[in-house]
Order: C-alpha cells, then structure tokens, then sequence
C-alpha cells in the first residue's frame, strides 16, 4: 500500500520598492533554500502556497502599493489559494501595529532586521555561515550588492532611519566574500548599494573605507564593471575618484543625490551642505574626472519651496547639464523632522513642479546623448525585446538610465560584452550596430 505523499510547502516572495529591498529579499531566498525550503520570486503562476510580500514604506504612492499587494494576497488566502501570507520590510517595520489592527488575514509580521524570526515561522534556522548566499533575481550577468545598512543623516523628509536604523557598515571580508560568490554564478556587473556609500566603513574602522574597499573590488577576477550608487555630497571622499581613475573595471559613473540647490530648501531639508558647496564639489569633481557620467536626483515641493527656488534648481540643472536626472514629489512623513512643516503644495502642483524640471533635464539628454553618434561604446547586452537586442554602456545603470538598441541579425548573446557604433540618439535611449 503506497503511502500518501506529503505536499511539500512553496514559499513565493514578492519585492516591493528599491534595489536594497531586493537584496534583503535574495538573501531571505538564499537562507530558506538552504533549509530545504522550495523559493520562488514573484512568481506569475498560482504554484506556490505560502507568500511573502517584502514592503516599502517610503514614500505614499510606496505604501499604497505595499498595502495593496498585502490585501491581494489576504484575499487570496480567503479564497483558499494560499495558506499563509508573510509580510516584512520597511511598512513592516514602521507600521507594525497598526497594520496589525486594520488587515487581517496575515499570519504575522516582520521589520528589516528580522530575518530570523522569518525563518523560524518555517521551523527553519538561520545559517550565518552562509556569508553572502543569495539567490538571485536578476539575471545572472548583473547583481546589486549591498555594503551597509541604515543611515545616520537625519534629511528631514526621509524616513529611512526609521525603518533602517543607524548606519552599519558590513566588513571588508564579508563584502569580498559575497563579491567573489556573485562572480562564481556569472556576474559580470556588480552594483554597490548602501544609503549612503561615501559614509562606508566610519563605524566599524573608524575611517572612510570605500577607497580601500573598491580597490580590492576591483582585484576580484571576473568583475568587468563596477558600479557607484547613493554617494552623499557632503564631506564626499575625492580619493574614491583616484581609485575610479587608476581601475578599468570601476565605470565612470557615480549617482549621487543632491536633492535641491537652493540655500533655503538645502537648510529646510537638513542636507548639511550650501549651494556653493555643491556647485565647486561638481566643478572639482568632473575636474579630476572630465569623462565621468553623473546621475542626480531631486525632491520638488518640498514645503516653503518658492517659485524662486524652482528657478534656481533649473537654473543649476541647465548650468551643470547632468548625464542623467531623477525627479521625486516630496511625501509628508509622518516621524520626519519636515512634518511638522505645513505641506501645503497639491499633489497635482507637485507633479507639475517635476515635469518642469524633467522638461529641462529632457533637452539636454538629447543634446548629450546626439555627440555620440558616431563614437564606439563598449556594451552589456541585458536582454532581447522583440526580436532586438537591449544593451548599456558603462554610464548606463539599470532601469533608470538610457538603454542601447542593438540593431543585428546577428545572434548576440545576453550577459556578454560588444563593441558597437551610435547611429542613432534620442531623448533617452541610443540605437547602434555592431562594430
């Protein structure tokens, strides 16, 4: 007589907000697996009984997003297509009970930092051996590597600290550690993440280390780029360019948020730094490095932000001509130093502050990105979208920066390198042919 076969439990784990969330979502993916645990990550098909939803709680329209896949999901498990509905990360984390009393259906809640007590709602353990082990959600040539946690600014319209907590920076041999396993499974590209890179290393050594910490980055074989993200302006270490200049598979790029320009937003915001300030840190940067791609990113209607301002931040946007511009709407947080300011901006006043802005950065992407027609760039092939091949440069990051259409009848292969040619530029994307 043939026993009957026990079903075996399918965890599916969806990620909601940043690139940081992603992370913490493979790591959570890497530690059941070692547990015997079956992972997917978001999953398109009903074959899994247990979800876990990894939230953001940000920014509004964040959170709004966060709680609808949470009720999707309840509602699944209502309907009898799941069995347990998990949740965790940063709206966790910082609406815990509140959340608690409003949805149910949800068989528990996590914050940031709990990884495991995750584990144990599966009888599971948490392996600290396993420094590094991740299974990956985005394709297998690129990964995002996380160097710290938290923050310790306090920029009065972020909430981060409050779901994050204080900086802590992970130790040189664990990041290397992590680098080299990404490596071993293909990577190629390799994304630093942190709140704030150029803070690395101040709390666990005493010093700024990421200098030190890209050099031997970059001494990992097999690393063909490395990429800088979240570099803060102020007290910004100029020694991380000489490194940038002295290594060939460190790109030429660096994204680092300024917020605004105005003196009176940069005091309102608590950004620790003046306009001035800000004009020469760009001057001298792109001094020691005329060839480098800057990305930026900006907060509009910020409350007290005046016409004036916007024509400043413009004005600057237009002066400096960024490679690569971000807009955000500010978001009243709750728990920030910045609600106990009146907001008394729209929404819809907002977004029209930010298409301004984009209407500028828009003019000059096409200005930049028309030079390089013509010019050879070294490229990254991401993906094939009908029947073309999508690719970036080294001043390309991923989703947020211009893509390269490769037009070929030729078979390229993704995750590999190619030389090709400009032929054509628009506002945001670039097509070429192979060289």
């Amino acid at each position: 007589m043939k026993s009957k076969k026990l079903k075996r439990d399918i965890v599916n784990i969806t990620t909601l907000g940043c690139s940081k969330n992603m992370v913490d979502s493979e790591v959570l993916s890497g530690q059941l697996l070692a547990n015997g645990i079956s992972v997917k990550h978001e999953s398109v098909k009903p074959d899994y009984n247990i979800s876990i939803i990894n939230t953001c709680g940000f920014i509004d329209k964040a959170k709004e997003e966060s709680i609808n896949t949470i009720l999707e999901h309840v509602a699944l498990k209502e309907e009898g297509l799941l069995e347990k509905v998990y949740v965790t990360g940063c709206l966790s984390e910082r609406y815990k009970s509140d959340l608690e009393q409003e949805i149910e259906g949800v068989d528990a809640w996590f914050g940031t930092m709990e990884l495991p007590n995750i584990l144990k709602a599966f009888e599971a353990d948490y392996k600290s051996e396993l420094v590094g082990e991740r299974l990956l959600s985005t394709p297998s040539h690129y990964a995002y590597l996380k160097i710290s946690e938290g923050c310790n600014r306090t920029c009065s319209f972020c909430a981060i600290p409050l779901m994050r907590g204080k900086h802590v920076s992970k130790s040189i041999e664990d990041i290397l550690i992590e680098a080299e396993g990404l490596v071993k499974k293909g990577v190629k590209e390799i994304l630093l993440i942190a709140q704030e890179l150029t803070y690395y290393g101040l709390d666990l050594y005493k010093e700024r280390k990421l200098p030190e910490l890209l050099e031997k980055l970059s001494a990992i074989e097999g690393v063909e780029w490395i990429r800088l993200h979240y570099a803060y302006p102020h007290k910004f270490p100029m020694d991380i360019l000489e490194v940038m200049k002295s290594k060939s598979n460190i790109c030429n790029y660096l994204d680092m948020p300024l917020q605004h320009i105005s003196d009176n937003m940069l005091s309102a915001m608590k950004r620790q730094i003046t306009a001035k300030d800000i004009y020469d840190l760009i001057k001298e940067i792109r001094t020691v490095m005329p060839d480098i791609c800057l990305r930026t990113t900006f907060i509009v209607g910020f409350p007290g932000e005046t016409r004036d301002d916007m024509e400043a931040l413009k004005a600057f946007i237009t002066e400096m001509r960024f490679d690569r511009v971000g807009v955000f709407t500010y978001s009243h947080e709750e728990g920030t130093s910045g609600y106990a300011l009146e907001d008394t901006l729209s929404q819809e006043e907002k977004e029209e502050r930010a298409q301004e802005i984009m209407d500028v950065q828009q003019d000059i992407s096409y200005e930049i990105n028309q030079q390089k027609i013509g010019k050879e760039f070294r490229v990254l092939v991401d993906r094939k979208e009908a029947g073309r091949y999508l690719a970036r440069t080294e001043f390309d990051s991923v989703e947020v920066d211009n893509e390269v259409i490769i037009n070929t009848k030729q078979k390229l292969v993704v995750g590999e390198f190619y030389n090709v040619k400009i032929v054509k530029a628009y506002d945001y994307d670039l097509e070429a042919e192979l060289c």
